[in-house]
C-alpha cells in the first residue's frame, strides 16, 4: 500500500532533508511536488489543499527555519501532518457496554464485508480475547450465509444459522437474543451489500440498525476504488450513524488516496485495514505508523506486534540454545526460520516495516521475492532428515532426486546449498565474534545470492 505515493514523497523530501537552510522558496517548491504526489494518489482535492496549507504554515514558521536541522524538521512536519490527516492515533472499537457488544458491518456490493466479518471475529478472538458470535443477515446474495458459515468454521468462531427465507431484521434480533443468553462478548452482524442510491435497501439497513442498536456501525470499503470509496462512505454516513471505516484490499492499493481522504471528508476514523487474503491479514489502523511507512521510517511497533502474535518463541529458543551449545545451524533450522518469516507476511512485508529501507538500492530490494522463499522451502522439504542435518552428503543423484521432488531444477538446489553454506559461515562468525556489524560489513552491501 502507498508504494506510488511513498516513492514520490521520498524523492521530494530527500532533497529537503539535506538542506542546511530552508527558505520560503525551496519549501514552496517541495510542497508543489508533494501536492502533485497527493493528487496522483487520488487524494480528494479539498484534503490536499488543507494539508498543503497546514504544512506550509508550520514549515515557514519558527519551528522549521530556526531548527538546528531544518531539513529533518521539515520531514517531521510532513510526518505529523500526515498522521493528523488520517486521525492522529488508532481509534479502537468501543466494546465497553453490557454484553453482547453488537458490531454491524455495512457497505457496497463487492467490498468484502463477509470476509472482513470473519477477519474481525478472528482479530477480536485472538487479540482482545473476546467470545465472538457471527451471523449473516445477507438474504440476497446466493451462498452469502454459506460463505460466512464456512469461514467461521475454519477460524473456530461461533456462527448462528440463518436462512434466505428470513427477514434481515428478524435475523438480527434473534442473534442479539442468542448472544445475550449464551454469554457472548461480541456479536458481529454481516449485512447485504447495497448501492447507496438504492433507497429501499438503505431503508432496510436502517431498520436493522434500529432493531439491534449496535455499539459500532462500521463501513467496509474497497480502498482500491480511491475517490469513489470516500464518496460512498460520505453517502452511507448520511444514512447511518457510522462509527468508523474498515479499508479492504489495501495490499493491492498502490496509491492510498482512500486512506488519506476518508477521515477528513467523513469525520469518521479508519479503524482497521485488510492487508491480504489470509484470515490474519488484518490490522488495526494506526495513522502515525502509516505516516512513518510513507516516509520510509519503517514501522517497528507493528513488526514487534506481529512477531509476538505469530513467531514461535519455543522454536526461536530451541535454535538459540542449539547455537549456544556450539551445534551447527542446519537446513531444518533454515527452513523453520523461513516459515516463521512467512507467518509474518513474508520478506516484502517485513521490509516495508523496517526503518531505513528507503535508502537501500533498488537492485538489492529487487532480489526480495517471497515466491523464491517458498521454492526454497519446497526444496528442503524434498530432502531426507539426514540430508537436512548433513548437507555435505548431497551430491549428483541426491540433487536430481531433490529437484524432481520439489519441481525445481538441479541448478536451484545448487544455489540453495551455496547460499546455506554462506549462512552457516555467518552464523559461526556471529557466535564466535559477536558481530552482526562485522557480518554486514563482510557482505559488502550485498545480499546473499537467492536460492
Amino acid at each position: 500500500m502507498f508504494d506510488q505515493l511513498s516513492g514520490r514523497l521520498l524523492d521530494t523530501l530527500k532533497l529537503v532533508r539535506g538542506q542546511a537552510r530552508l527558505s520560503e522558496k525551496n519549501i514552496q517548491e517541495a510542497l508543489r511536488d508533494v501536492r502533485v504526489a497527493l493528487l496522483e494518489a487520488d487524494v480528494a482535492l479539498p484534503v490536499v489543499k488543507q494539508f498543503i496549507e497546514q504544512v506550509r504554515q508550520r514549515a515557514v514558521g519558527v519551528e522549521v527555519t530556526e531548527s538546528l536541522n531544518p531539513g529533518q524538521m521539515m520531514v517531521k512536519v510532513v510526518h505529523d501532518q500526515l498522521s493528523e490527516l488520517m486521525g492522529g492515533s488508532n481509534a479502537g472499537l468501543d466494546l465497553t457496554v453490557r454484553p453482547p457488544a453488537v458490531v454491524m458491518l455495512a457497505g457496497l456490493q463487492g467490498a468484502g464485508k463477509t470476509t472482513t466479518a470473519a477477519k474481525l471475529a478472528l482479530w477480536l478472538k485472538v487479540r482482545a480475547k473476546k467470545r465472538v458470535l457471527l451471523v449473516s443477515a445477507d438474504v440476497y446474495r446466493p451462498a452469502a450465509i454459506d460463505q460466512l458459515r464456512t469461514l467461521a468454521a475454519d477460524l473456530e468462531v461461533q456462527f448462528l444459522e440463518s436462512t434466505p427465507e428470513q427477514q434481515p431484521v428478524e435475523i438480527a434480533r434473534t442473534a442479539v437474543d442468542h448472544a445475550r443468553t449464551q454469554a457472548f462478548d461480541v456479536l458481529i452482524v454481516d449485512t447485504a451489500g447495497r448501492l447507496h442510491v438504492d433507497e429501499e435497501m438503505m431503508a432496510e439497513i436502517r431498520a436493522v440498525h434500529a432493531a439491534v442498536q449496535p455499539v459500532e456501525t462500521l463501513f467496509v470499503v474497497d480502498s482500491m476504488t480511491g475517490q469513489d470509496a470516500v464518496n460512498s462512505a460520505a453517502a452511507f454516513d448520511a444514512a447511518l450513524p457510522l462509527t468508523g471505516v474498515i479499508l479492504t484490499k489495501t495490499d493491492g492499493d498502490a496509491r492510498g488516496g482512500a486512506a488519506l481522504s476518508v477521515r477528513q471528508i467523513t469525520g469518521k476514523p479508519v479503524k482497521f485495514m485488510g492487508t491480504g487474503e489470509k484470515p490474519d491479514a488484518f490490522e488495526a489502523f494506526h495513522p502515525e505508523r502509516i505516516a512513518s511507512r510513507l516516509l520510509g521510517m519503517g514501522d517497528v511497533l507493528s513488526l514487534v506486534e506481529q512477531a509476538e502474535q505469530k513467531v514461535s518463541k519455543a522454536k526461536a529458543a530451541q535454535i538459540a540454545t542449539k547455537l549456544a551449545k556450539g551445534k551447527g545451524f542446519d537446513l531444518e533450522d533454515f527452513r523453520d526460520q523461513m516459515l516463521e518469516m512467512e507467518k509474518m507476511g513474508g520478506l516484502t512485508s517485513l521490509i516495508d516495516k523496517l526503518p531505513g529501507m528507503s535508502g537501500v538500492p533498488n537492485q538489492v530490494l529487487n532480489q526480495v521475492d517471497d515466491r523464491q522463499m517458498r521454492r526454497t522451502v519446497a526444496i528442503i522439504n524434498s530432502m531426507t532428515p539426514r540430508e537436512r542435518n548433513h548437507p555435505t552428503i548431497i551430491r549428483g543423484s541426491r540433487k536430481r532426486r531433490i529437484a524432481a521432488g520439489s519441481g525445481t531444477q538441479v541448478q536451484e538446489v545448487n544455489r540453495l546449498l551455496k547460499q546455506f553454506t554462506q549462512m552457516q559461515k555467518m552464523m559461526k562468525r556471529m557466535r564466535k565474534k559477536g558481530g552482526m556489524a562485522r557480518i554486514l560489513k563482510g557482505l559488502g552491501g550485498r545480499l546473499p545470492p537467492p536460492a
